[in-house]
């Protein structure tokens, strides 16, 4: 059994929907006070009812975090509301479908703003809250796409994501010194809004290539981190986990057939 996390205040980036809010449900479930930061009010709002209704502690803030300034009005907010903050859970991100041929500078650097700058910035805004409570917690929102696989359409989103492992590893030496850990959860096909908006056709073939058979639930990335966010993770940092169902362990579709 792992450690309470009860009582910690927890921010988690783009916990509006999707993987974010699966995240923010499952520390909330844990009794943990969850600062969803988002972009949208009304997705913001209903997030933190659902969470609440169910018995759980949350608040959000408004933030574009790729701002600085905003980010910073994001941690003194959870601070000023649950008291400090304990465990950062960056995960915002954004995966706009668009070929390099296609893709435009602005495109580039609207991905990596918000997927790559502001994992940093959170971090960076963090870093003061980890100091005070004398530990703290980071987990970061990669994929497996760009560290160990392509799609065409998501160079620049592929590339951030291999940008954030990048930016652990000397974040952790960095951070050790608070007495921080960061580590991150890097997730296959998630059956969220923005997948299941890629198409039913897209569902199936990525279903088909995974060996446990189905896609994975944003529960399954919530448990993931809140196992780098408790106590009996506290030796580990700078590393990351696979949570696909073995996607990418397949030489091919066909490799897949005998089991």
């Amino acid at each position: 059994m792992l450690t309470s996390i009860s009582g910690r205040s927890v921010i988690v980036t783009g916990g509006s929907k999707g993987i974010g809010l699966g995240i923010a449900r499952v520390f909330a479930a844990q009794g943990a006070k969850v600062m969803i930061a988002a972009r949208g009010e009304a997705a913001a709002n209903a997030a933190v009812e659902a969470i609440r209704a169910a018995g759980g502690i949350a608040a959000f803030h408004l933030c574009d975090v790729s701002d600085w300034q905003e980010v910073q009005r994001l941690v003194a907010a959870a601070t000023a509301a649950h008291g400090g903050v304990d465990i950062l859970c960056a995960n915002a991100g954004i995966f706009p479908q668009v070929k390099i041929v296609d893709m435009t500078p602005e495109d580039w650097d609207g991905v990596m703003s918000t997927n790559l700058k502001s994992t940093f910035l959170c971090v960076k805004a963090c870093i003061p809250a980890f100091e005070a409570a004398g530990k703290g917690r980071v987990i970061v929102t990669s994929s497996i796409t760009g560290p160990v696989t392509g799609y065409p359409g998501w160079a620049h989103y592929g590339a951030s994501k291999a940008g954030q492992l990048g930016f652990l590893k000397t974040a952790a030496m960095e951070l050790a010194r608070y007495n921080t850990t960061i580590n991150a959860v890097m997730p296959g096909n998630i059956i969220t809004e923005g997948l299941q908006g890629l198409g039913e056709d897209y569902l199936a073939s990525m279903a088909a290539s995974i060996p446990l058979g189905r896609l994975g639930a944003v529960e399954d990335i919530g448990n993931a981190a809140l196992f780098f966010a408790s106590d009996e993770a506290g030796y580990i940092t700078g590393q990351q986990i696979v949570v696909d169902g073995g996607q990418i362990l397949p030489e091919s579709l066909e490799s897949l057939a005998g089991i």
